[in-house]
């Protein structure tokens, strides 16, 4: 293929000098010439995100991925990703490893015959995120893949 699917800012340096419209002017230019199918952005906060909107139109960025988990769930910003209609991409949605010892969600998972990492991953996927857990070890992977099978209530 002649083009990625989806290239993102990983995180914004404003303080650096990098400007977002500089940035996102380059990203739809690459997006124009086919290069890339859709644009994101990583990190952006509420005032970032703004930013990147004026800059190219909202028409153009796909999602923000950001960090969620059900301990940090932003919940300002994703609402007002969701107002904007972009998507949201959740990382370390497993917290750094913290929710595989949390009590609360472990009582959560043996009533479903689950595991708290897929607790977690049913969370945020019900929420309407996109997650990208990462594991080295297969078996987490395919464990992961149930996450999708399981109904929180």
């Amino acid at each position: 293929t002649d083009a990625v699917d989806l290239t993102l800012i990983h995180w914004p340096a404003p303080a650096l000098g990098v400007s977002i419209p500089s940035v996102m002017q380059l990203l739809l230019e690459a997006k124009q010439q086919g290069l890339t199918k859709q644009i994101g952005i990583s990190n952006f906060n509420i005032a970032l995100t703004q930013q990147a909107i004026d800059s190219i139109g909202v028409e153009h960025i796909a999602t923000n991925q950001i960090e969620l988990s059900p301990y940090l769930q932003n919940r300002n910003l994703v609402n007002y990703l969701r107002e904007q209609d972009i998507d949201v991409t959740s990382y370390m949605t497993l917290a750094y490893g913290k929710v595989l010892n949390d009590p609360t969600l472990a009582e959560i998972a043996a009533q479903h015959q689950a595991t708290t990492a897929q607790v977690a991953l049913a969370w945020a996927l019900q929420n309407g995120f996109a997650v990208i857990p990462s594991s080295t070890k297969r078996e987490n992977l395919i464990s992961n893949l149930k996450a999708q099978d399981l109904t929180l209530s």
